[in-house]
């Protein structure tokens, strides 16, 4: 059954759940009783098939909501390790009012857009805390990658020159993987003596560990994806959509 016909099908269900409440609560039909239910809710349809579409679209509005609730809750479950895991990289204004945080991959075309708009909200916004989580998704060059960007952190706790390699990776042409994260690394200017010591530690397999747990916790299964306050925020959205969703967690409207 394709996914349009199941959701059409959850639909006929609802439909009789609500219109005929009397044999929704009943225990079993028999096979006239389910027939004649059938027929009063197929020749209803056909007759109003406008009933169908805004009964489809109520429930993926349903669908949407509960989804949001879902996500809200795991936000506030995993609130200290999104907001204050001593693995993540911390960019911005530490103490600021309101906390950003993206998953991305290095090999995500749309991570890379989506990095100009962070950019552009860290350098507009004094009093935002942006959190970057690495998050590969898109095979093993991802891995490698987000592996580097883990012991560049190591290296650089300040976070300056994980930001100069994370620009400098995203910007760049073509799959990233170990070896052009590791000349990135080289061309910053960071000790590939202890990048690569580092690169062996428990710290980089712990650290991915914790972003992929927390964005299965979230059910996130792309990038970027953000976490904004209280509220996931899935894809590249743009530059207004996330402006937006600072300012309803700063201020609880869309604009402050």
């Amino acid at each position: 059954m394709t996914s349009r016909l199941r959701r059409i099908a959850a639909v006929c269900a609802a439909i009789m759940a609500l219109s005929l409440p009397q044999f929704a609560s009943a225990q079993e039909f028999s096979a006239p009783q389910k027939g004649e239910i059938e027929r009063i809710v197929r020749d209803y349809l056909i007759a109003n098939p406008d009933v169908l579409q805004e009964a489809m679209a109520e429930l993926e509005k349903r669908q949407t909501a509960a989804e949001a609730d879902k996500q809200k809750a795991g936000v506030r479950q995993h609130a200290e390790l999104l907001f204050n895991s001593p693995r993540q990289v911390v960019l911005g204004n530490p103490k600021g009012d309101v906390t950003f945080v993206e998953f991305f991959d290095y090999n995500c075309g749309y991570c890379k857009r989506a990095m100009e708009d962070m950019m552009v909200l860290m350098k507009s916004d004094p009093k935002l805390r942006i959190v970057l989580k690495e998050f590969p998704v898109l095979g093993p060059g991802s891995v490698e990658a987000a592996q580097v960007g883990v012991a560049v952190h190591m290296q650089d706790k300040t976070g300056k020159k994980y930001l100069e390699f994370h620009q400098k990776l995203l910007s760049g042409r073509g799959q990233v993987n170990r070896a052009s994260s590791l000349a990135t690394a080289k061309e910053i200017g960071l000790n590939m003596a202890q990048l690569e010591k580092d690169l062996n530690s428990p710290q980089v397999k712990a650290t991915l560990e914790e972003s992929y747990m927390l964005a299965q916790a979230l059910g996130l299964n792309g990038t970027p994806s953000y976490v904004i306050g209280e509220n996931v925020v899935i894809g590249a959205v743009g530059l207004p959509a996330l402006q937006e969703s600072i300012n309803v967690a700063r201020c609880g409207k869309p604009t402050c």
